[in-house]
């Protein structure tokens, strides 16, 4: 287990959620190798997916009315030119993939049904399985990558740093915690060498106390990405899902998804009264971040806030949102009887490593889609159910952009060396648990000038106990070495991208969409442009982090 292994591919693509699949299945002719630090496929937040994808594909809407909404939800961050390419190049893109034999559910005339959630000017949300469209429509995915020829899937594959050289990405190296279910080799380090990786690594999460998230949503493309010289783009506007089941525990908490409020489900508050209509003039239906903040207030004042689904279920609801019956079900909770606790929970990240529409990020070879991806294209506050038709048209366009190259001829690089990692697992999940409940009470979904100085310090101090642990060989079998790899791999993650978002919150000095500051109430023209973040000095990935917190670069209007 001490040395590296080395496997050379044309394309490496991390991440296995709709992105990273649908970018892997575009990359032929192409060898390419698929990377997930999850068991098996599929994985990522794709997975749990209630909602549905948007799409311009009903008869009486259209990309133009489609593309509007998107501008109207990024509140003045939205490219209109991104968002129309969005809409555009997304109906034509997944009304092929139905063509071709995509699941989605469809209405008497058998016509892909649509319906509608909250901030759409029309019914364009398409769903497979009723509310499991994630479930299944990456199962449908899995299925296709597994069967292809120029695709070979490694699992339980912990990406640990891009390797760079003559100012180009050359590769990266991972630990593998076995053999896997998928084909793969015996475990160890290996330096996957390429000319081209693609992150599709999903969100960050799982950097909150409370999350929709699944457990791997740790931010680790952001880090490999900043620990690579990326720039990072609006890091501070993080999406709190309005509508997750409440919960005290930590980790991954169920959502009920945005198409109960669009099939009528009303919220009230702990008397048994309705508020969103004094709140907004759509009421349910009003953007995600100013649904979330109304819950979080009347939480935040200790009153409970419910979600009633009794009038859904009374005409079939548990047949049509089979997901959220089984997560009421698990809870103990009836619909049809009484109302459903709700709170809030960190669901998206609006920002990403910052990319060109084809993405390109500004390392040469390094390449980034879905989640992950900073394209701008969603602004302060991304449009319900665009998440999915983002991964589908930003991943196809990376493919396309990667194919139109040739494949890139490499400089000589060192195999890299293999790290020295914390020995203490308990100690690195103590430090995770304490840096997630520093995002979630300074750099949460209300934020404040003294709050977010708060998080950067106690981050601070994290980042120096990490910086402290003692550090050991790897020895024993690969899969218990895997989980003390991902464990310093996750925290390391954490603790970089935690304090960055953390700075660009501070940078902020405004209120715009899912960013919103106390002490800065209101939106402010000097800041209707992005910011740019970058690690100025890369920390050494060898190590769990950098000793000192980085310093930022910010840039102005990208």
């Amino acid at each position: 287990m001490d040395g590296v292994a080395v496997s050379c591919t044309d394309v490496l693509v991390v991440g296995s959620g709709l992105a990273g699949m649908v970018a892997a299945l575009r990359l032929a002719p192409r060898r390419v190798t698929l990377l997930t630090k999850t068991e098996g496929l599929p994985g990522g937040s794709s997975l749990w997916a209630q909602g549905g994808i948007a799409a311009a594909l009903g008869a009486d809407d259209t990309p133009e009315a489609h593309a509007a909404d998107t501008v109207e939800a990024g509140a003045g961050l939205t490219d209109p030119v991104l968002a129309d390419l969005l809409a555009r190049d997304g109906a034509e893109r997944l009304a092929a993939w139905i063509a071709a034999g995509l699941p989605v559910d469809r209405d008497a005339q058998g016509r892909p049904a649509v319906g509608r959630e909250a901030a759409h000017s029309a019914p364009r949300i398409l769903h497979a399985g009723g509310d499991a469209t994630g479930r299944t429509v990456v199962g449908w995915l899995a299925e296709r990558v597994r069967q292809a020829p120029h695709i070979t899937v490694r699992t339980g594959a912990v990406a640990w740093e891009l390797v760079r050289a003559r100012g180009r990405v050359c590769g990266l190296l991972a630990f593998h915690a076995g053999a896997d279910a998928d084909g793969g080799d015996g475990g160890g380090w290996v330096f996957h060498r390429c000319g081209s990786v693609l992150l599709a690594t999903g969100g960050i999460g799982q950097l909150y106390r409370h999350s929709t998230n699944p457990a791997e949503a740790t931010g680790d493309g952001l880090a490999l990405a900043a620990l690579a010289g990326a720039g990072l783009r609006d890091l501070e506007f993080v999406q709190f899902h309005p509508t997750a089941l409440a919960s005290d525990a930590p980790g991954r908490t169920p959502l009920l998804t945005e198409a109960l409020r669009g099939a009528g489900a009303l919220l009230l508050d702990g008397a048994g009264r309705r508020f969103m209509p004094a709140e907004h003039p759509l009421a349910e239906l009003a953007p995600r971040d100013v649904v979330a903040r109304a819950i979080g207030r009347r939480i935040a004042r200790g009153e409970p806030v419910l979600l009633d689904l009794r009038a859904i279920w009374a005409a079939g609801g548990a047949a049509r949102f089979p997901t959220v019956a089984g997560i009421c079900a698990e809870a103990g909770i009836d619909p049809a009887r009484r109302p459903v606790p709700v709170a809030p929970a960190a669901h998206y990240h609006m920002g990403g490593i910052a990319t060109d529409r084809d993405g390109r990020s500004d390392v040469p070879g390094l390449w980034a889609c879905g989640e992950v991806a900073g394209t701008g294209v969603h602004g302060a506050n991304r449009l319900a159910s665009n998440s999915l038709l983002e991964a589908l048209v930003f991943a196809e366009r990376a493919a396309a952009a990667i194919l139109a190259g040739p494949v890139p001829a490499l400089p000589p690089v060192p195999v890299p060396r293999v790290p020295a990692l914390p020995a203490d697992a308990a100690a690195l999940e103590a430090l995770s648990g304490r840096a997630r409940a520093v995002m979630s009470a300074g750099c949460g979904l209300v934020r404040d000038g003294a709050g977010l100085e708060a998080a950067a310090a106690a981050l601070a101090g994290v980042q120096r106990e990490a910086d402290g642990l003692p550090r050991a060989a790897m020895t024993g079998p690969a899969g218990a070495a895997g989980e003390r790899v991902r464990a310093a791999a996750e925290l390391r993650s954490r603790l970089i991208v935690s304090r960055l978002i953390v700075q660009a919150a501070l940078a902020r000095r405004e209120s715009r969409g899912a960013h919103c500051r106390t002490d800065w109430p209101e939106p402010r023209e000097v800041w209707r442009r992005h910011q740019t973040l970058t690690l100025d000095r890369p920390a050494d990935a060898g190590t769990v982090a950098a000793a000192e917190p980085p310093e930022l670069a910010l840039a102005g209007s990208d």
